[in-house]
């Protein structure tokens, strides 16, 4: 597993035929991805990030594409760089943000994908 900062990047949610294995992993795996879910159960977190997956954005750049305010804007990034799922970079007076990880986008898709499938089928409210 990759350490950066002291932090651990990687999830091993490769759960063995084992209950028991399977066990070892819950606590810790499963709390490292609640934390990282937090991150990602906002509709407004979720346009900045497919935003800043296209590339390097300033904040105005990323206000203008969303169409949120500055300040809205500003709190959701200080939370997705809380979460690591998006890094700054400064170039002189300049800061610039991007997506840390592309297969976060993966993720989205895949669980837009199954919302969309369940949703349809779903019959009651």
């Amino acid at each position: 597993m990759e350490k950066k900062a002291g932090v651990k990047v990687s999830v091993n949610l490769d759960f063995a035929e084992n209950a028991g294995e399977a066990e070892k992993l819950l606590d810790e795996d499963f709390q490292r991805v609640a934390f990282l879910a937090k991150s990602l159960s906002d509709a407004n977190r979720l346009r900045i990030l497919v935003c800043v997956g296209k590339g390097k954005k300033s904040v105005s750049a990323i206000v203008e594409e969303v169409g949120l305010s500055q300040p809205l804007v500003s709190h959701h990034l200080k939370e997705l760089k809380r979460s690591l799922l998006v890094r700054i970079e400064r170039n002189g007076p300049f800061i610039y943000h991007e997506l840390a990880e592309a297969r976060i986008l993966d993720i989205v898709r895949a669980l837009s994908g199954v919302a969309e499938e369940m949703l349809a089928a779903r019959k009651t409210f």
